[in-house]
């Protein structure tokens, strides 16, 4: 199982154009406990970058523990339960949100 750096550092591999068309944002990730940190994705012009560190002004935040994160990645907690659930907190565009899952294929 991958740790959440790792995940990260993957990320951009993951991502699938075709799923973001013309989705221009930028989503910072805040992944709390063990192997946490902040992150952000700056999508735009069919491409993504990674990057560690918060963004200046993301137009969503994604807030939850390393732990969930790995579920969620490896497929053992929806993002839809998650939320529900209150294990995923997010701030900005409920829209974004809703696509970022099939924006990066596992």
């Amino acid at each position: 199982m991958p740790t959440v750096k790792e995940t990260f550092d993957m990320m951009a591999s993951r991502f699938k154009p075709e799923k973001a068309a013309g989705v221009s944002a930028v989503i910072q990730y805040e992944i709390s406990g063990e192997g946490g940190g902040t992150w952000n994705a700056t999508v735009k012009d069919g491409k993504c970058a990674v990057a560690s560190g918060a963004a200046a002004s993301p137009s969503l935040t994604l807030t939850m523990s390393g732990q969930d994160w790995l579920d969620m990645l490896a497929g053992k907690l929806s993002g839809q339960m998650a939320f529900m659930s209150g294990k995923l907190k997010l701030k900005g565009d409920m829209g974004l949100a809703m696509k970022v899952g099939g924006m990066f294929g596992t």
